[in-house]
């Protein structure tokens, strides 16, 4: 089998098919992406700080050298030993796929490569090349789903010895869950917040997750549906100082045009108010946050949150397409959608 499940993965990691020449680990999580990869170049045994045995590249490095990475898969290490490759952004480059294909069909002896990229559509490109082989294995990492991202929660502060109240359990879950990196960081950051603390409470998770507006982007999204543009600018500002990866905001976004879907969609059928459709709202909305989606909802009309829903999924697929644009592209869409919301005043 050369293809995991996303429910697979976990376990594989933790006794890998040391028999596999490649591990293609790719997905719209780049977090997690990047923390599995970690997690399988640790496992090969390979000294990751000798610049002689590890190799960590970009592909955006190899577009103008491709052959590059048949010379490195292919040469023999200056003091012996087995070699790692750890490639980053892998993508659909045409020439580094095909190089993979040759690497994978006549496997170098003593070399391992990790291999990170965003989403792949299955049975195309690098994806396909990977899973037609035997000697490659693939790991697809996606957006932690409820049911995981609890889990991180509860390993998270049972190995730190502290507990949640209800409340400060239910802010984390609306605040991270986007990229795994960035959620384990941030949880990371709370049990230091609380050290000393044997209970984590809801003022806590605030003052601590609140402020991160990297991770949750509540700034940022809440600027965008209320058409606040000064307030986007500076949010957006504090992102891109961040380095962060543009998807989970991306998601974060399209998950609160698709409330504010249901919720508009609630408005037109009763011809109640928009503050009484909020309260009412199932799930319920964040009570901090019910002022800013009362006021999205008298801003934006249903074939405008449609259109807007259609613009970020573009540019979703546009930013996964070419990854070295994403931040670019994830900027104009998003300053797009917050004119066009400032316009509705």
């Amino acid at each position: 089998m050369s293809e995991l499940k996303a429910g697979e993965v976990d376990r594989f990691l933790k006794n890998p098919d040391r028999g596999r020449v490649l591990y293609l680990v790719y997905g719209p999580d780049r977090g997690l992406v990047s923390e599995r990869a970690e997690i399988l170049a640790k496992s090969t045994g390979i000294d990751l700080s000798d610049s002689f045995s590890t190799l960590k590249v970009d592909a955006n490095e190899l577009a103008g050298d491709p052959v590059r990475l048949i010379d490195e898969a292919y040469t023999v290490g200056m003091f012996g030993g087995d070699r790692l490759i750890w490639l980053r952004n892998a993508g659909n480059h045409k020439e580094i796929t095909a190089n993979i294909e040759r690497i994978l069909r006549d496997p170098p002896e003593g070399v391992r490569l990790v291999v990170e990229a965003g989403d792949l559509k299955k049975g195309t490109g690098l994806r396909a090349v990977v899973e037609k082989s035997p000697n490659g294995i693939t790991l697809p990492c996606y957006t932690d789903n409820a049911t995981a991202l609890n889990t991180l929660i509860d390993n998270t502060f049972s190995e730190s010895g502290q507990r949640l109240t209800l409340d400060a359990r239910r802010y984390i879950q609306e605040h991270i869950g986007g990229d795994r990196r960035a959620s384990r960081g941030e949880l990371e950051k709370l049990v230091l917040y609380g050290l000393g603390e044997q209970e984590i409470t809801l003022d806590m998770a605030r003052a601590c997750i609140g402020d991160a507006s990297s991770t949750s982007y509540d700034d940022i999204v809440d600027a965008v549906i209320t058409g606040r543009l000064a307030d986007f600018d500076e949010s957006m500002q504090a992102f891109l100082s961040a380095g962060s990866n543009p998807q989970p905001m991306l998601s974060a976004a399209i998950r609160q045009f698709q409330q504010l879907d249901l919720l508009r969609a609630e408005m037109d059928r009763s011809g109640r108010p928009a503050s009484a459709v909020v309260a009412s709202a199932k799930p319920p909305v964040f009570f901090a946050r019910r002022k800013t989606v009362e006021l999205a909802l008298t801003r934006w009309t249903a074939s405008g949150i449609r259109q807007a829903l259609r613009r970020l999924h573009e540019c979703v697929l546009e930013s996964r397409m070419n990854a070295t644009l994403a931040v670019p592209v994830a900027h104009t869409a998003l300053l797009a959608i917050t004119i066009q919301s400032a316009r509705r005043r």
